[in-house]
């Protein structure tokens, strides 16, 4: 095909693969290892990066144990906002009563990334907490 949109085309494949691969970098790039951080990462620097911690405590020896919050949990409960095909209509509709259609949400945990720093500041160990 000899016309103008041919070069287009191209163009328009590069531009595409080209946002693709700046949105897989952006969501890549949000992963830290966090085992490659231990005995450099300060307490300092963690909260410059993360805010300040949920939570916080020193211990006697120095230690400081601290936990950001990654991704908040849920109570759960029941809805009755759910019908097959979209939102319910009226109770009465057409001459045909719609039951309540009730739907159970189970609680989900919420996620937090505990950071240990030793009495010096430095990032000692880490773990992922769920409660």
């Amino acid at each position: 095909m000899n016309g103008p949109w041919k070069g287009g085309r191209r163009v328009i494949g590069l531009g595409a693969m080209l946002v693709l691969v700046v949105l897989w970098t952006g969501c890549v790039s949000t992963k830290i290892d966090w085992n490659s951080r231990l005995g450099i990462y300060t307490y300092d620097q963690a909260v410059v990066e993360l805010g300040p911690p949920d939570k916080s405590a020193t211990l006697s020896d120095g230690t400081r144990v601290a936990e950001w919050l990654t991704r908040s949990g849920s109570a759960g409960g029941y809805s009755d906002m759910y019908y097959y095909g979209g939102p319910r209509p009226y109770p009465y509709w057409r001459g045909h009563y719609y039951p309540p259609v009730y739907h159970y949400d189970p609680p989900t945990p919420a996620y937090f990334i505990r950071l240990i720093f030793g009495a010096d500041g430095r990032l000692t160990d880490w773990r992922r907490v769920a409660r």
